[in-house]
């Protein structure tokens, strides 16, 4: 097996030669490069979810949305009771 055979074409501009490229142990470097980098990425991306999810920042306003819908409920309530009533009567 040739490794890293290149024809020759001569007068030919080099952007336009394919160069055919046999896979050695060099496929497997690359793979486990890009597993690696994959890794970091993953890595990255899953710590700053997690300080994300323990900013206080976030708690407040989780804190704020639910003391919102629970004022909301409480509105809407007597709006709902009072059509009740009335289409009771």
């Amino acid at each position: 097996v040739l490794r890293g055979y290149v024809p020759s074409f001569a007068g030919m501009n080099n952007q336009y030669v394919r160069r055919e490229v046999f896979c050695g142990n060099t496929c497997h470097e690359l793979k486990r490069f890009w597993e690696r980098e994959i890794g970091k990425q993953t890595y990255y991306r899953q710590s700053e979810e997690y300080r994300l999810g323990k900013s206080a920042l976030r708690k407040l306003r989780e804190g704020w949305r639910q003391r919102l819908e629970a004022k909301l409920r409480l509105q809407n309530s007597p709006d709902e009771t009072k059509k009740r009533a009335n289409a009771g009567q």
